[in-house]
């Protein structure tokens, strides 16, 4: 799943918003760190007190050790605690100044440390992060707390509101979000209501905090060890390899099979062998059942109680008050309405993939772990399309340089410049400096794009340092992948998705690299949860332009361009699956929007019942076809901040695929698109309405039209 984790990237750019609550291992430690005792360590420099010297503010990553982080974090709530108490204290009448920009100003240290930890706690792990991130989650909704249910304070935001009509519209926006964040934490609530919200705040970032690590325990530990060779029959000899680095990797004999975060395995498509299909798609099914499966029950029915405390019928309703869709019934309707559609559609893809497992001579009923395998072979018969022959002609420089960079230039006129003498976190990490086309400077780039362990699943963008006016910062951004690593000396072969989800993830880069807004608050990816996507999404596209393809999918040997007949059929192929894809997307959105429309004191005693009922009530329980993610590993919404929002990637969808064919109808691939939609939809962040964004840049509200196209699910198309 091309997702990311956004939560992160708003942490590194909203005051107090919560830091990744991915856990970590960070194998790394600086020389000093290895040869200096514990007590002379905790003495040394502390680095996040001020502001890094490097260019743009860029952690120095070659100089942090573990030990400055929970000093930094105490300093840090320290001198926020002062500031707050300087603003509510204030005799001074409350005015914008002294009131909203000075809380923008305020918890510096403590904003620059757990951007940097929130981030490294999700790409580099080792014991030490998970104990500070256990130990630091309490201590950080308390401090939340302390600000958004201090009386005073909020009085003087809510004064500076009711005249906020005065104010220019960046202004308003941030006093509208200021007073919103404190109404929507319990600003209004009883003394006794605002001790029980403090509890449930405590009690939620611990449980979400242990359903994180669980999870990531679960990547080193659920895993598939095969001894012969033989059953790993269908594999290119570089999988093997890679598998057999693993195993070595782990201190074991043969070959080890890790798992991604999602319920589908990408492995299961070319595994003949259906015995280790079978086990594979178990393993991946049933991860953390034990241990998570009380947490995302009590996770549920606290969210549940703290709604009701704050006025609202459920958790979703609480969220979704928030969000462009604003109701559960929005959510529900929209979702409800595309699942016959893709249930339909997967049925008839289930059909054809009977008749292959037939052809095959086999004579066993379809089940998941059949589905990716044999589709891959209707895939191959319908457009005589063999992935092995596809992925030569995108090597990974070559897609980035030429292919992303291509596209980005064309469209916004930006170059990138490679920083190699920037410290990173890992070896394979890359740098670049980004360029507008006058020369001026817009930020740094940083790719993470290898798979290893300690390093959570997906593909996320996030920030360690957000762009703003105020206090003059310009954005450092990244993006980290999945992709597996191959052996020393070989090209990195990438497949058709992994290059989408490049494209995919870079729409959030530019999102973030492209802020021109004056607030901290507002700036870059801090937008409602229904809209961050849509950006992505609608960069997705450009990796299928013509002229972008002719540009970068070229044999890594040869250099040969992909033959066209090739290209033809990868591209009719692309909405082949639409039906599993949509279905699998729609049953885990269902999923999350059911555990959050509980009532407060719901009785939930069984999750895989819960789960099944769940997905009938909506006639999605179609069992070839599980959800993307069950709720035991499904962290978007138990860990993340995709709580009753993992709708969102379809709610965007909208937006982008009706972007994409609006810019198509306007001529394509051209910088009066991009700057167009750079000015009105990328400089923005949250400094306005965001329909106004849209409509500003597209003239209209979206319409599922281009929608239904894309995914193929209207007649005549995709078929």
């Amino acid at each position: 799943m091309r997702l990311s984790v956004i939560a992160a990237a708003i942490a590194a750019t909203t005051l107090l918003s919560a830091c990744s609550e991915q856990p970590a291992n960070n194998n790394q430690q600086t020389a000093a760190e290895q040869q200096a005792p514990a007590t002379q360590q905790v003495s040394q420099e502390n680095l996040f007190l001020s502001p890094s010297p490097l260019q743009y503010m860029a952690p120095e990553f070659d100089k942090i050790t573990t030990d400055m982080y929970e000093p930094a974090f105490d300093a840090g709530i320290e001198e926020q605690n002062i500031e707050i108490a300087a603003i509510a204290n204030n005799p001074d009448a409350p005015t914008f100044e002294n009131t909203l920009v000075a809380l923008e100003k305020s918890g510096t240290i403590l904003k620059r440390t757990r951007a940097v930890f929130g981030n490294l706690s999700g790409l580099i792990s080792n014991d030490e992060f998970q104990r500070i991130n256990t130990k630091m989650a309490p201590i950080f909704a308390e401090h939340r707390d302390n600000i958004f249910l201090n009386k005073a304070l909020f009085d003087r935001v809510a004064t500076v509101y009711e005249s906020k009509d005065s104010l220019s519209q960046e202004d308003q926006r941030l006093v509208e979000y200021y007073y919103k964040q404190f109404v929507r934490a319990g600003a209004k609530l009883t003394e006794d209501q605002k001790q029980r919200m403090r509890e449930i705040n405590g009690e939620l970032s611990k449980l979400s905090t242990q359903f994180s690590q669980n999870v990531l325990k679960s990547f080193k530990e659920d895993t598939i060890l095969v001894t012969d060779k033989a059953q790993l029959a269908g594999l290119g000899e570089d999988q093997i390899a890679s598998l057999k680095a693993a195993a070595e990797k782990a201190g074991k004999e043969g070959y080890m099979i890790t798992l991604v975060n999602t319920t589908r395995q990408p492995i299961l498509s070319s595994l003949e062998n259906r015995e280790l299909r079978e086990k594979v798609w178990r393993t991946s099914a049933q991860r953390a059942q034990q241990t998570n499966g009380p947490i995302a029950i009590e996770e549920a029915q606290l969210r549940a109680e703290k709604a009701q405390l704050l006025g609202f019928e459920s958790w979703a309703h609480y969220q979704l008050d928030d969000r462009m869709a604003k109701t559960p019934n929005a959510v529900f309707t929209m979702l409800d309405d595309l699942a016959p559609k893709a249930v339909e559609k997967a049925q008839k893809e289930a059909q054809m993939i009977q008749e292959a497992i037939k052809k095959d001579g086999k004579d066993f009923e379809l089940q998941p772990w059949d589905w990716a395998y044999y589709g891959e072979k209707v895939r191959a018969e319908l457009y005589s399309i063999d992935a092995s022959l596809v992925k030569p002609y995108f090597e990974m420089n070559t897609v980035i340089n030429d292919g992303l960079f291509f596209a980005m230039n064309k469209l916004y006129g930006i170059t990138m410049k490679e920083r190699n003498d920037l410290p990173t976190y890992h070896e394979d990490v890359f740098v670049w400096e980004v360029f507008n086309e006058d020369g001026s400077s817009v930020g740094l780039f940083y790719l993470d794009p290898y798979a290893r362990e300690g390093k959570r699943g997906g593909a996320w963008m996030s920030a360690y340092v957000g762009q703003n006016h105020l206090l003059g910062t310009k954005p450092v951004i990244y993006n980290a992948q999945n992709i597996p690593k191959p052996a020393d000396g070989q090209p990195t072969l990438m497949t058709f998705s992994e290059v989408t989800t490049m494209f995919h993830e870079f729409g959030h880069a530019i999102h973030g690299l492209f802020s021109d807004v004056k607030y901290p608050s507002l700036a870059g990816t801090a937008t409602a949860r229904d809209f961050v996507e849509f950006p992505s999404q609608a960069n997705e596209d450009w990796n299928v332009e013509p002229s972008v393809l002719a540009n970068y999918a070229k044999h890594y040997q040869s250099g040969e361009a992909i033959p066209q007949e090739l290209l033809d059929k990868l591209l009719e192929s692309h909405t082949f699956n639409q039906g599993f894809d949509t279905t699998e997307y729609l049953a885990a959105a269902l999923l999350d929007m059911e555990w959050h429309s509980i009532a407060p004191g719901t009785k939930i005693d069984d999750v895989a019942a819960f789960e099944k009922a769940a997905l009938e009530r909506h006639g999605i329980d179609y069992y070839p076809v599980p959800p993307r993610y069950k709720t035991c590993y499904f962290s978007h919404i138990f860990a993340g901040g995709y709580s009753a929002g993992y709708y969102a990637y379809l709610w965007t969808e909208v937006f982008a695929a009706d972007a994409f064919a609006h810019m198509q109808n306007e001529g394509g691939l051209t910088r009066e698109n991009g700057d167009h939609y750079r000015k009105e939809v990328l400089s923005r962040g949250n400094s306005r309405d965001l329909m106004k964004s849209y409509v500003e840049f597209r003239g209209q509200q979206p319409t599922t039209d281009a929608l239904l196209k894309r995914r193929g699910l209207v007649d005549g198309e995709g078929e």
